[in-house]
């Protein structure tokens, strides 16, 4: 169990600070006469804050206690997604067994490999996308129903490949290693940067949307993402990237251009599983606490944009894994 440099645990401290001012603020928005405010802004900007600060304090307990636990957090969070996901639609019996070894055999060997360390990288990267996508049809296949079989198939593969294997790509941040010659951070604060800047332009995209937003990107996927919130959000994210470029081991012109792509990826992410929904008929994935929309609904964005994060923060190790 590694423990938290002081830098590190003032980041947190500061970041949860931040948090808590605008869960005030938000307080204070919610107390105005009507008319002045939008109460639906107001509600869904206090939404908003009561899960960030759900998931910055589990995350912070979580860094605290060492790499093994934060694991742990992102494999229940992997689970429970998956569970989202997968309970969208109806299964099919001969679909249960092939379900079980998704469960509990892919999803907890994924995180087991990524825990053993990065020399394991070679294994994990191909575990879910080759075996298990190989595995789950022919399973599917020897139970004998043929009934909607590629469907059938597809879907669980999708779910496992997004909520899994695209998703641990994030806690695989921690097992990284840097020259540390160069750069005093450490990989807590790379992973905080990450998830910081990925909930942040999910933030920005809204809020510049509402304010300037005209042209709706795709009306029958998500009627509220416009081509002037997505473009207003990234641009912002990359911004504030920049100037927390000193919490990563990137330069800072570097920092700009891998937020900008890590924040692309996520605003795809949120227009793939808002199609998802569209598809299936449904606004969410769940409920996540009473009044709120699922876990898989506030961790869209960063399923997509986990593996590109981690692949260029990669090129910066002291040496490729073998």
């Amino acid at each position: 169990m590694s423990e938290l440099s002081l830098r590190t645990k003032w980041i947190l401290g500061i970041l949860l600070g931040t948090v808590a001012v605008l869960y005030v603020v938000g307080r204070v928005l919610r107390q105005q006469p009507e008319g002045t405010v939008n109460p639906a802004l107001v509600r869904r900007f206090n939404e908003r804050v009561r899960i960030w600060w759900l998931m910055l304090a589990i995350l912070a307990m979580a860094m605290w206690l060492g790499t093994e636990f934060c694991l742990l957090l992102f494999l229940g969070v992997s689970f429970w997604a998956l569970r989202e996901f997968i309970t969208m639609t109806p299964t099919r019996p001969a679909d249960h067994r092939a379900l079980f070894w998704v469960f509990f055999l892919f999803t907890p060997l994924q995180y087991l490999l990524i825990g053993l360390g990065r020399k394991y990288y070679d294994l994990y990267s191909v575990l879910i996308p080759v075996y298990a996508s190989l595995f789950i049809p022919a399973r599917i296949a020897i139970s004998g129903d043929p009934k909607r079989f590629l469907e059938r198939s597809a879907k669980i593969q999708v779910g496992l490949l997004i909520c899994v294997y695209a998703f641990s790509f994030a806690p695989a941040l921690l097992t990284l290693e840097f020259d540390k010659s160069k750069w005093h951070g450490s990989n807590e604060e790379l992973l905080l940067y990450f998830v910081v800047l990925v909930q942040l332009n999910d933030l920005f995209q809204f809020g510049w949307g509402k304010l300037l937003g005209r042209h709706v990107i795709a009306p029958a996927i998500n009627a509220s993402r416009t081509w002037e919130g997505m473009i207003g959000g990234i641009v912002s994210s990359t911004l504030l990237g920049i100037l927390m470029w000193w919490m990563t081991p990137f330069q800072m012109w570097e920092a700009g251009l891998i937020t900008m792509a890590t924040c692309l990826a996520g605003f795809a992410g949120g227009m793939t599983m808002s199609a998802i929904k569209r598809d299936r008929g449904v606004s969410d994935y769940g409920t996540l606490v009473r009044g709120h929309a699922g876990l898989l609904d506030r961790i869209d964005s960063l399923c997509f944009a986990a593996p590109v994060f981690f692949h260029l923060a990669r090129l910066y190790q002291v040496s490729p894994a073998n």
